[in-house]
């Protein structure tokens, strides 16, 4: 019998001081994955007793302050990878991978890329890089595989507020997009834009410059499913309201659902 999966995204910006958030995320929508970036904490400090009390199992790739990736799940996890080598060994805490219900879940925080032109922006062009170079060792398209998380890169015009003044910028440069999308190519489709064609619909607004009153944002958090999945995607929203909450995320959690065996 066929059963609906939920598996969401969420750069949670530190899961300590969002804890209380991703509570209440984890109690009203019950997702059966919720996959989160920008943990900011080593795994022997994960907040894992309060999560775990909501019933959710969890495989974490952490360090302190900086970037961090968890897999939250409702279900079994099997056959967890740690970094593009499977060993945990990269020095930024940046992918994890984990089998669930069959599924493989690909969870990735980008670089940033700071400015055009530096060595953090090569990272993440070479990032961008072996990503696709993992997808083409490790999985087929034919595989149920999904792919999440904030690629710090906004694909389209219509994903940035202003993409005139915004072109060229980092997360909006052209050089960002076509690795994005040779990325995409490998088989994946855009699931939000599976369902959704209208400019306007962002993810993520900086905590300066008023960007969230006005509407100056960006979509840089992802949900892509391979074609195994993308058929039977049912719904992909961007849970917008997370962002107007005290002491939010400057990032809002992007939730899918999928019809399953």
């Amino acid at each position: 019998m066929a059963a609906e999966f939920t598996l969401g995204t969420w750069n949670v910006n530190s899961v300590r001081v969002r804890l209380e958030h991703l509570q209440r995320v984890l109690v009203e929508w019950r997702p059966d994955v919720l996959c989160l970036q920008e943990t900011k904490v080593p795994d022997e400090q994960f907040p894992l007793a309060p999560i775990e009390a909501l019933g959710y199992r969890v495989a974490l790739s952490g360090q302190k302050t900086y970037n961090g990736v968890a897999i939250l799940s409702r279900h079994p996890i099997t056959a967890v990878r740690k970094g593009f080598d499977g060993k945990d060994g990269e020095e930024q805490k940046r992918l994890i991978a984990a089998t669930v219900r069959g599924i493989r879940v690909v969870n990735a925080y980008i670089p940033n890329g700071g400015e055009v032109g530096s060595d953090k922006f090569a990272d993440k062009l070479k990032f961008l890089a072996d990503l696709r170079t993992y997808f083409d060792r490790y999985h087929k398209p034919g595989e149920p595989v999904l792919l999440v998380g904030d690629f710090n890169v906004a694909p389209a015009p219509e994903d940035v507020w202003d993409p005139a003044a915004l072109e060229g910028t980092t997360c909006y440069h052209p050089d960002e997009r076509e690795r994005l999308e040779r990325l995409r190519a490998w088989g994946f489709r855009d699931q939000f834009r599976h369902f959704e064609s209208a400019a306007g619909h962002y993810t993520w607004w900086d905590y300066r410059s008023n960007a969230w009153p006005r509407n100056a944002g960006l979509r840089i958090d992802h949900v892509w499913a391979s074609p195994a999945l993308d058929k039977r995607a049912r719904a992909c929203l961007i849970e917008r309201e997370e962002r107007a909450r005290d002491k939010a995320s400057d990032h809002v959690p992007v939730m899918a659902a999928y019809v399953v065996d």
